[in-house]
């Protein structure tokens, strides 16, 4: 009896050390970029994407929760300002604070998750003139998971997952902005 309760014992701290020491090694950074050609003049995308509360007609988490309750604070397009939402588990909890803005060129926002956990990453919208009515637009966000979260990047492939909610939420800011019948 004794023998097997040894044993036993023995299993679960190598079932609980191995992965413990696995995160160690594991990479702890994550990063997801996308990007698209909106056929309208920069300042136009631009005057756009720096509105936080324009994001809910384009972003696909926007979409994943109808009755998700939001909530601003501040100026939108400016330093401070903070758009914060509470919805189904798809969604969770957290909020959005721009933390710069370069007019006409960039905006860098804080993502501040709460619920389903805490977590922070920057984000950014970066708007490049490719042309006379041309836009390059660039939307990424980069973290930093901590140890032994960190294992959760060795079976979800952030680029992949994330990326694909980017690539939507820019095929559909195209839509939007190129049907748009605003001054060229």
């Amino acid at each position: 009896m004794k023998k097997t309760l040894k044993i036993i014992l023995i299993v679960l701290v190598i079932i609980i050390a191995v992965p413990l020491i696995l995160a160690a090694f594991t990479k702890k950074d994550y990063a997801v970029e996308r990007e698209i050609v909106i056929h309208k003049p920069k300042q136009e995308v631009f005057d756009f994407v720096k509105l936080l509360r324009n994001q809910d007609l384009y972003s696909k988490w926007a979409e994943m929760d109808p009755n998700q309750v939001n909530t601003y604070t501040g100026v939108d397009g400016t330093p401070g300002f903070i758009s914060a939402w509470e919805g189904n588990r798809d969604v969770g909890k957290g909020e959005q604070e721009i933390i710069r803005v370069v007019e006409g060129e960039r905006i860098d926002t804080e993502l501040r998750f709460i619920e389903p956990f805490k977590s922070q990453s920057d984000a950014y919208l970066i708007t490049e003139s490719i042309g006379d009515h041309q836009t390059l637009v660039r939307w990424g966000f980069s973290g930093r998971m901590p140890w032994p979260m960190n294992l959760f990047l060795l079976i979800m492939d952030m680029d992949e997952s994330i990326g694909a909610d980017y690539d939507y939420g820019l095929h559909k800011l195209k839509n939007i902005l190129e049907a748009s019948a605003a001054v060229e």
